[in-house]
C-alpha cells in the first residue's frame, strides 16, 4: 500500500496513482489532482513533508509509494 519509509528533512517519495477516482468522494478526487495525479499509473516525485503525507494516507486505496 502506500506506506512511505522516513527519510532525511528535505527528501523526496515517489507516489503512482494506481486507482480511479470515479465513484470515489469529492475531497479524494481532489487530493488526487493535489498530488498531481491526473492520469492512471502516472508517477510524480514530491517532497517528503507531514501534508504529503497526510495527502497520501487519506488517498492510500488509490495510490502507491514506489522507490
Amino acid at each position: 500500500m502506500a506506506t512511505a519509509k522516513k527519510k532525511a528533512a528535505g527528501g523526496t517519495i515517489k507516489v503512482r496513482r494506481t486507482g480511479s477516482p470515479i465513484r470515489r468522494e469529492y475531497d479524494q478526487r481532489t487530493t488526487l489532482l493535489g498530488l498531481g495525479l491526473k492520469r492512471a499509473n502516472q508517477v510524480v516525485e514530491l517532497e517528503d513533508t507531514p501534508s504529503i503525507q497526510g495527502m497520501i494516507r487519506k488517498v492510500a486505496h488509490l495510490v502507491e509509494v514506489v522507490k
